[in-house]
C-alpha cells in the first residue's frame, strides 16, 4: 500500500510504461499443437467440421452465433475473420495429423492500457479436454503476457456456462465477478462472469501449466500422470 501527501491510499507505481502491440504474429509453436492465423484457403475444409452443419448443437448455446449450413458462406466468414487484427483469430492444429481442430484469437486489446482478452473459444469434440487445448491456451498466453507485454489477459463468458468458468479457473484465472445483464444475445440475458491472469501471477501460473504439459507428464498413450491442480 502507498499513500499520497494528503494520507489517502493509491495504487503501486508503474514506470516506463509504454503502449503493447497489437498481434501481429502468424504461427504460435507448441509441442502438441500449432496456432496458425486464420488462412481461408488452408483451413476452410478442416473448420467446416468444426463450424459446420454436423457441428452439434450444444457446442453453440453459449457462443454469439450459429453453426453455419452453407460451406461458401464459411469461406466468406473466414476471409473476414482472417482480415481482422481485433479480433486476430488462430486456427488450433494438432502437429501430428496437421488438422485445425479448433479455433481461439486475440481481441478486446487496449494498448494504452495493456488489457488483452481470449475469445472465439471454438473447439472441436476431440480437441475439447486434451494436452492441445491446454497448450493452445498456454501458446497465447505467453504470447499476450510474455512477448506482447500485456499487463492484464482476461477471460469472460456467460455466467450459466459451467463449462467454461471451469476451464478459466483450472488453467490459473482468477475470478473476478458478474456483470448483471452484460449482454442481449439470442433473444436472452447474459450475465457475464470475468476471469484474469495479471502479469504479476503469470510467472507462477505459466510454470504450473509447463510442469503439467512437459511430456514426462503423460504416458506413452497420453494419459495424463499428474492433473493440473496437482502441478
Amino acid at each position: 500500500m502507498r499513500y499520497n501527501s494528503d494520507g489517502q491510499p493509491i495504487g503501486y507505481s508503474v514506470t516506463n510504461w509504454s503502449k503493447r502491440e497489437y498481434p501481429t504474429k502468424a504461427i504460435l509453436e507448441g509441442t502438441y499443437c500449432d496456432l496458425e492465423k486464420i488462412d481461408p484457403k488452408q483451413h476452410l475444409e478442416d473448420l467446416y467440421q468444426v463450424y459446420g452443419p454436423t457441428s452439434p448443437a450444444k457446442n453453440w448455446t453459449y457462443l454469439p452465433m450459429e453453426p453455419f449450413e452453407d460451406k461458401a458462406e464459411f469461406f466468406t466468414y473466414l476471409e473476414s475473420i482472417s482480415r481482422s487484427q481485433d479480433p486476430f483469430h488462430y486456427a488450433i492444429i494438432d502437429k501430428f495429423n496437421r488438422k485445425a481442430i479448433g479455433t481461439l484469437a486475440l481481441m478486446r486489446t487496449n494498448r494504452e492500457q495493456g488489457t488483452i482478452e481470449v475469445g472465439y473459444v471454438i473447439y472441436s469434440d476431440q480437441l475439447k479436454q486434451t494436452r492441445i487445448a491446454t497448450e493452445a491456451q498456454y501458446l497465447l498466453a505467453c504470447y499476450a503476457l510474455d512477448e506482447l507485454g500485456y499487463r492484464r489477459y482476461e477471460w469472460k463468458c456467460d455466467a450459466l456456462n459451467d463449462p467454461s468458468r471451469k476451464a478459466a479457473t483450472r488453467l490459473g484465472f482468477v475470478f473476478e465477478g458478474i456483470f448483471r445483464n452484460a449482454v442481449v444475445y439470442k433473444d436472452r440475458n447474459r450475465d457475464t462472469a470475468w476471469f484474469s491472469i495479471i502479469d504479476s501471477e503469470w510467472t507462477q501460473t505459466k510454470s504450473r501449466l509447463e510442469s503439467w504439459l512437459a511430456p514426462s507428464n503423460f504416458t506413452a498413450d497420453g494419459q495424463q500422470k499428474k492433473r493440473l491442480k496437482e502441478c
